[in-house]
């Protein structure tokens, strides 16, 4: 349990990763503001029992007088993950939103233990030029405007040399890559700053990956897997029932070997510049794209195309910290109302940066119900239905350039 603080000796609450900007803000609020320093990481993935020891005794080893660690995990796939599936949310196409989707959650949990603690401050270590800034200080306005929030490393303009130097003067424990990768994990996936993501023009050293290096210098065979969706839900891998937290993780182990679901995404920032990270997110890669599959062999063409037009602006929405606006449920409303057939089985072949879809199972499939072959045989209709139909589907175009050839309708 945490400690309540008495009047006078309230201690700042910081939301702490283990990075170095979070690592650096111990000490240094500790020195600056003159009053304890508690750690909160909120396990929204990533974070095994080795390293939230590790979490624990850096944190400890910089200064903090606690540290608490909350496993949010089911929380997450609950609140966020579930409906990006059901949407099949990518940013610009490409990027799943590993990183930042969760830190709405993030926020919440962080003014929950502050009020547990009877502190009103709290801190996190996201920077001016970032989306996090924005995700977590929305959130927290929101949900607790009587908080004093702290965000030194953005208003202060700390550089991550300076943080680095400020732990080595002082013999404090530096975070492993140092200054030169700032490395966000998740259960969706894993973000990767550095100096390559600054520019639009270089990759990342093979080096720098984290779940995925060495997938294309040492190759594995192929190898095919199932996985089970009810209801939009994935509930199975190779026919094994899993609760999701647990598909997710076995499903990230299994297909960052061979090097699914890494990318580098340029896009627009929250403040409207163009920004560049680098990404490894084997699971969404699978689940989003399997996911997809099935919708096209149980939803109707119109239930797809109206899905697609409210998710993706619920995707922007999440990526900017809105989550608690509340049309959010009423998209998360129209989506989980989207899955209702949305069961069946995907089987899917992994190669070295290749998913490809076998195929897809469902006892609601659209294909099956038709007594029709495409290209091979008609079904519900005769030869004489589809004439009538193509002549009808033709008129538009035509009364189109019949009106620009003539000036005038015959």
């Amino acid at each position: 349990m945490p400690t309540v603080a008495t009047a006078g000796e309230q201690p700042i609450v910081l939301a702490y990763s283990g990075g170095l900007d979070t690592s650096f803000l111990v000490p240094w609020l500790t020195e600056t503001y003159r009053r304890p320093v508690i750690t909160l990481t909120v396990d929204t993935g990533g974070i095994d029992a080795e390293a939230a020891r590790t979490l624990a005794e850096r944190a400890r080893a910089l200064g903090a007088i606690e540290h608490h660690q909350i496993d949010a995990r089911a929380q997450y796939f609950e609140q966020v993950l579930r409906f990006l599936i059901m949407g099949n949310v990518r940013r610009g196409q490409v990027y799943p939103l590993c990183v930042g989707a969760e830190r709405v959650m993030q926020a919440q949990t962080l003014a929950r233990m502050a009020r547990e603690l009877g502190t009103t401050m709290i801190a996190h270590g996201c920077t001016a030029a970032g989306n996090d800034q924005v995700r977590f200080e929305v959130a927290l306005r929101t949900l607790a405007p009587e908080l004093e929030v702290l965000a030194p490393v953005r208003d202060r303009a700390f550089k991550r040399p300076e943080e680095l130097a400020f732990l080595q003067a002082r013999g404090l424990p530096v975070p492993p890559f140092g200054a030169a990768y700032s490395i966000n994990r998740g259960l969706w996936g894993v973000t990767i700053g550095g100096q390559e993501t600054l520019t639009s023009s270089d990759g990342l050293p093979e080096q720098a990956w984290v779940l995925t290096r060495d997938a294309f210098t040492r190759p594995r065979p192929p190898e095919q897997h199932v996985i089970t969706f009810e209801r939009g839900r994935p509930t199975g891998l190779d026919g094994r029932a899993l609760e999701p937290v647990a598909l997710i993780e076995a499903l990230e182990a299994i297909a960052a070997p061979f090097g699914i679901g890494r990318g580098i995404h340029l896009g627009d920032t929250i403040i409207g510049t163009k920004g560049r990270v680098a990404f490894e997110a084997p699971a969404a890669e699978v689940l989003l794209t399997a996911h997809r599959e099935l919708e096209k062999l149980v939803l109707t063409g119109r239930q797809q195309r109206i899905k697609e037009l409210l998710a993706q602006p619920y995707g922007d929405l999440v990526h900017e910290g809105q989550l608690l606006d509340p049309v959010c449920r009423d998209i998360e409303a129209l989506l989980e109302s989207s899955q209702t057939r949305v069961s069946g089985t995907v089987r899917v072949t992994l190669r070295p940066g290749n998913l490809f879809i076998e195929g897809v199972d469902s006892p609601y499939s659209l294909m099956r119900a038709s007594k029709g072959v495409y290209g091979e045989a008609a079904g519900e209709w005769t030869a004489q239905d589809a004439l009538g139909f193509s002549k009808i589907v033709a008129l538009s175009g035509v009364f189109h350039r019949r009106a620009g050839s003539t000036g005038e309708v015959a």
